[in-house]
């Protein structure tokens, strides 16, 4: 008796729990009728050329047989599941046992699945099949039950390619909302990892989750991630971006307010420092807010090596985004009206190695970088194989064979390759600094230095004014806060970084301090 109470609350809550956060009603719902056929016709009427849809009427009971009938997607349930869970033991039931209402008894003391849910509505019957569940009518009730026996193809987990480490875990998210949850909470065994559910998307209906931990991360931040979401109205949602483009900060900038990954280390370390992740059904990348500048700048493996290298390759990172932003403009502005800056050994080899060149310099690095950015485009986009001898047999012909013919110069050759490594050292922000050194190079063609200086300035304002979810997207740069510096420019060792950021966690203490290991006081001999 204690084991059904217990399963009887525990399936409450679930039920509770698994409730959207929001809705937007469309007119007064459809309820179910206690005859099963009416039920039935409405059920054919809502999908009137579904060839997918399987209707298996069968009795209940043989002294007194009840007519039921359940309702599936072809290819969305587990045929397997739905036989040895559902159907066998509603086709073994003995008379006896229908004692009282027949709805209760099935669901309480017949079906043999771990989620069964009681709807009264059509429309929620609707979602529920088309979500790949099995729907159970029973005549004589005007509810039917919802079991969860879904089966439909899956990727299974493996390393994702965008993200790849040397040390640290292999596995990424998958397009299953399900399974990324669970590799979520393999990761932080804590109760108050908070998972909330709502559905987005009026012809998609696609289900997403906002997941948090309570008692670290910002009520407030949680609270207005709901509330942007709830905000969206469209006809579907296909993937987290388009989550992205309806709840960003500043959708006409450049820079990014909502950050994304591949990696549940990389997410749920995010959630320890008090940020809130939104995983959407059908897509692998999960979004966390708030998104700040120095994110992008930050790898998983840098914790999982010592301080030195990371702080080190840290700097590089830094260097290279400053190099693919930033070179092609300097370049372009001395070249053309500051001379005087370039030693004269220096200056004399570029203008000899441009002086058949029928090009400016600044029409010159135009037409290698969009040649550039063709070639990557084309090697991203072609089967794998085919792209990588593409992306690179193309630069290196293009290129020698733009010098040999005088169409460029050598140097300015040097300088779109040097660009195009370094862009790839900094992932997050590829797409700001391809724009960035595009606007960087006009400006500097027109003023030399005075243009990249006053493009810079313009970007570093427009980033000053930025906010992520209320949080300023330069923390703690600007304004500054000294613990958090402590993963900046420098990555500290573990056992010094005591607290968590404090421009996003309510929370800042995350560990205790003299945690500094030290050798024994009387080692043994």
């Amino acid at each position: 008796m204690l084991t059904k109470i217990i399963r009887k609350s525990t399936r409450k809550k679930r039920r509770q729990s698994s409730e959207p956060l929001c809705q937007n009603p469309s007119g007064n719902p459809t309820t179910l009728s206690k005859k099963l056929e009416d039920n039935r016709q409405a059920i054919l009427n809502t999908f009137p050329k579904a060839d997918d849809l399987v209707i298996r009427e069968f009795t209940i009971g043989s002294e007194a047989p009840v007519q039921a009938f359940a309702v599936m997607i072809f290819g969305l349930f587990n045929e397997d599941s739905v036989n040895e869970n559902l159907f066998k033991p509603l086709l073994s039931v003995h008379n006896n046992q229908l004692t009282g209402s027949t709805l209760e008894i099935i669901k309480e003391s017949i079906l043999s699945v771990s989620s069964v849910q009681e709807v009264q509505t059509l429309e929620d019957t609707v979602t529920g099949i088309l979500s790949g569940d099995t729907v159970l009518f029973i005549d004589g009730a005007d509810r039917a039950l919802i079991a969860s026996i879904r089966g439909f193809a899956a990727r299974s987990v493996e390393e994702p390619s965008t993200e790849s480490v040397i040390r640290g875990p292999r596995e990424g998210f998958v397009e299953s909302l399900g399974t990324n949850i669970s590799l979520i909470r393999r990761k932080i065994k804590n109760p108050n990892l908070m998972v909330e559910k709502m559905t987005v998307g009026r012809q998609t209906k696609t289900s997403l989750a906002i997941v948090h931990i309570q008692g670290i991360a910002n009520d407030e931040v949680v609270q207005e991630v709901k509330k942007r979401i709830c905000r969206i109205e469209t006809d579907s949602v296909l993937e987290s971006g388009y989550i992205e483009s309806f709840i960003e900060d500043a959708p006409y900038s450049l820079f990014p307010t909502v950050g994304n990954s591949e990696k549940p280390d990389i997410v749920s370390a995010k959630l320890l420092e008090g940020r809130v992740a939104i995983l959407t059904d059908g897509t692998p990348l999960v979004l966390t807010v708030p998104y700040l500048f120095i994110e992008a700048f930050q790898n998983s493996e840098d914790y999982y090596s010592r301080p030195y290298l990371a702080t080190f390759i840290r700097w590089l990172r830094w260097l290279a985004f400053f190099i693919s932003t930033f070179v092609p403009a300097l370049y372009v502005a001395i070249t053309t009206y500051h001379q005087e800056l370039l030693p004269t050994s220096l200056l004399i080899s570029i203008a000899s190695a441009n002086e058949g060149s029928p090009f400016p310099t600044i029409v010159e690095a135009l037409l290698m970088q969009i040649a550039y950015e063709i070639l990557r485009e084309a090697g991203l986009r072609l089967p794998k194989a085919v792209g990588q001898a593409v992306s690179i047999v193309g630069a290196l012909v293009i290129g020698e064979a733009a010098v040999s013919a005088g169409l460029v110069g050598a140097p300015m050759v040097v300088v779109v390759a040097l660009t195009g490594i370094s862009s790839f050292v900094v992932p997050a922000f590829t797409d700001v600094t391809t724009i960035a050194r595009f606007v960087l190079l006009i400006l500097s063609s027109f003023s030399g230095l005075y243009g990249v200086m006053l493009g810079f300035a313009g970007f570093v304002i427009h980033q000053l004014s930025l906010r992520s979810f209320g949080v300023p997207y330069m923390s703690p740069l600007v304004p500054l806060n000294g613990s958090g510096l402590n993963d900046v420019i420098i990555r500290k060792p573990w056992w010094a970084m005591t607290s968590r950021p404090h421009s996003l966690s309510r929370n800042t203490t995350r560990q205790v301090d003299s945690l500094a290991p030290s050798p024994p006081e009387n080692p043994g001999n």
